[in-house]
């Protein structure tokens, strides 16, 4: 039995560290001692236990302390990897095969770009074929700098490359550019470099002839108004983009425009467009065509005669209609101060038309609704016998007629003739608010026209139940309401035509590209009074410009007129209060059978303002020039009824027929 012997114990000692040469002792390994600061001595330890035999165990390799991988773990490994793999492949066959069309799409779409293209807008003619507006062909010429010095032409009979210097040059005539100025434009790296806009049809062709590289165009066009000022206010006008900025051209836009069309283009990395690369045009469907009611001739003569006046008397403004009265439609509509159409931008004069948005009180023109409304009541007739006071009052107002006078003995067309205030007031009593309220807005006050121009207002007529006192009287003779110049020439057109009320219309035919002209309907008319009450107030009418009325000046010679002075205050918006005075003349001719309406309204004159005075004479000028165009032939051989208008001696207080004051109904 062999007895163990008891392990020996060392004190610890220092251990060098060791080269790559030094080896263990024979039979055991080194063991591993470490030395701790301060210790006086450690036990070594035995770090490996030795065979039965005596050999010492090998020592795990350092990597030993970590676990390999098992191989679930690895086939764990491969079947992700294999999964990625799947996916990218996935990826690659939907890309190239299944989405192919869509990637390619979606790359083109990358380096193009798309803009609209303003489809070519209808033509405006006048009644007569006129053109008032109309859309022209115009390009827009570009260069691409990188092509252009490969120009070549033929110089003395040989093909020669002149480049850049030979292209300024050719091109310099044809866009009117200075050669210097062009070359330095021609000059660079640039794929899209606009040298010139507005260039016609006829000049680009040119400039394609010459054959330059790089050198391309786009269409787009101008819109042109060859008439300028005549119809400008009327017509209105187009500015950048096709956007239109008033008149026709905006009251019609959805018929003018058409459907726009597109460009698709190619650009570069830098954002310029490529003339080589993708070029696709969609054309746009045109714009229908419209011809309107307007004759050109009649609105030239009146838009010259209407500013004439304006200038001549210091006026603020002024309008002109013109009218057929069995029809309604406008020949003219006239509006000063007015624009350049060709040049809104450098213009300082009004952009509406002021026939439709200008209000303003139409003082004794007016007085033609009472008229009319008395003698379809049967509150009076022409002949009715007046006495007209110096004064009136009522409603704690005094009125007075505009002329100082003492007592007057006048019939009710003779009052009517000389614009009796007081007059027509006397009149207006026999009948209700509610009544005489009735009449003026059948006859078209407080409402649109009905046409829908643009910025068109209905004027003002208070309703009876908001009137104060003296407003109930001034409405009488025009004051205290107001209206436009359509709705003034309105009232007349409906004495005119026999009673019956016609709206204004401005548009006679539209035409869709490649069709034929479609007729617009005809409006249907209003009756407001009896046939028998509109002639009985046309004969009193044309009591106005005989030598008795105020306005001898609106006659025309050959024709017999009928027709009603106005003179009335102006209210002025900015003060907020009356300034200066509303001058007026709007009558019809020939008188027996009534085919033209003329309306004259100045506003604010300086140099005179009585209605008769200032506007009867333009009156007079523009239905001579209407009448002619008509061609309505003169009718010297009749002559106006004569129409008694100062009674020949005071009438009796007492008689029951004579209008009279007869005190104040407000005070009881």
């Amino acid at each position: 039995m062999t007895q163990k012997r008891p392990t020996a114990r060392r004190p610890a000692t220092p251990v060098r560290r060791s080269t790559a040469s030094a080896k263990p002792a024979r039979g055991r390994t080194a063991p591993r001692r470490t030395v701790q600061k301060g210790a006086t001595a450690t036990r070594a330890r035995s770090t490996r236990a030795t065979s039965t035999r005596g050999r010492p165990i090998p020592r795990r390799p350092p990597s030993a302390a970590r676990p390999r991988p098992t191989r679930r773990r690895i086939g764990g490994m491969l079947v992700g990897l294999l999964f990625v793999l799947s996916i990218f492949a996935a990826q690659l066959v939907r890309i190239q095969g299944f989405d192919s069309a869509a990637v390619s799409a979606q790359a083109i779409q990358g380096r193009t770009a798309t803009q609209a293209i303003p489809a070519v807008r209808g033509t405006i003619y006048d009644g007569r074929g006129t053109v008032l507006a109309q859309s022209v062909e115009r390009r827009v010429v570009a260069a691409d700098q990188t092509a252009v010095p490969e120009y070549e032409k033929t110089v003395n009979d040989r093909l020669r490359t002149v480049g850049v210097a030979g292209a300024a040059k050719d091109l310099a005539p044809l866009l009117r550019i200075d050669e210097v100025t062009l070359r330095r434009a021609l000059t660079g790296e640039s794929r899209y470099r606009i040298l010139s806009k507005n260039v016609s049809p006829l000049t680009w062709r040119k400039i394609r002839a010459l054959g330059i590289p790089g050198i391309s165009s786009t269409r787009e066009s101008e819109r042109k108004y060859p008439q300028g000022t005549t119809a400008a206010s009327l017509v209105g006008f187009v500015i950048d983009g096709g956007k239109p900025g008033g008149g026709v051209e905006l009251w019609k836009d959805a018929d003018l425009k058409g459907e726009a069309g597109t460009e698709t283009y190619e650009i570069g990395q830098d954002g310029d467009r490529l003339p080589t690369g993708i070029h696709e045009v969609v054309d746009g469907r045109r714009g229908s065509d419209l011809r309107l009611t307007i004759d050109n001739d009649v609105q030239w003569y009146a838009q010259n005669a209407l500013a004439k006046k304006v200038r001549e008397t210091d006026a603020l403004s002024g309008t002109v209609v013109v009218q057929r009265a069995r029809t309604g439609e406008i020949l003219a509509l006239a509006s000063y101060p007015t624009f350049d159409p060709n040049h809104v931008g450098s213009s300082s004069g009004r952009l509406d038309n002021l026939a439709f948005t200008d209000t303003f009180e139409p003082g004794s023109t007016a007085k033609v609704m009472l008229a009319a409304a008395a003698v379809e009541e049967g509150v009076v007739t022409p002949s009715t016998p007046m006495i007209i006071p110096p004064t009136l009052p009522r409603s704690d107002t005094s009125f007075r007629d505009s002329h100082p006078h003492g007592t007057l003995h006048l019939t009710f067309a003779g009052a009517l003739a000389q614009s009796s205030n007081m007059g027509m007031i006397l009149a207006g009593e026999k009948m209700s608010a509610k009544t005489l309220d009735d009449y003026y807005r059948r006859f078209g006050l407080g409402s649109p026209s009905g046409t829908g121009f643009p910025g068109e207002t209905a004027g003002i007529l208070t309703p009876v139940d908001e009137m104060n006192g003296t407003q109930r009287y001034t409405v009488m003779f025009g004051q205290g309401l107001s209206v436009t110049a359509v709705q003034a020439a309105g009232v007349f057109q409906t004495i005119a035509n026999d009673g019956v009320r016609l709206p204004p219309t401005l548009v006679s035919a539209s035409r869709a590209p490649g069709g034929e002209w479609v007729q617009a309907p005809r409006p249907t008319g209003v009756r407001v009074v009896s046939t028998k009450a509109a002639r009985e107030t046309n004969r009193m009418l044309e009591g106005v410009v005989s030598a008795e009325g105020t306005a001898p000046e609106a006659r025309v010679p050959g024709y017999r007129v009928a027709g009603k002075t106005g003179t009335a205050d102006r209210y002025d918006q900015a003060s907020g209060g009356y300034a200066g005075k509303t001058a007026s003349f709007i009558g019809f001719a020939p008188a027996e059978d009534p085919q033209l309406v003329v309306s004259v309204i100045i506003q604010r004159p300086v140099k005179g303002y009585y209605g008769g005075l200032v506007a009867g004479p333009v009156f007079r000028d523009v239905m001579t020039a209407a009448l002619h165009r008509e061609q309505i032939a003169p009718t010297p051989g009749t002559r106006s009824p004569r129409i008694r208008t100062v009674l020949p001696s005071a009438p009796s207080p007492n008689d029951p027929k004579v209008l009279r004051d007869r005190g104040n109904p407000d005070r009881g």
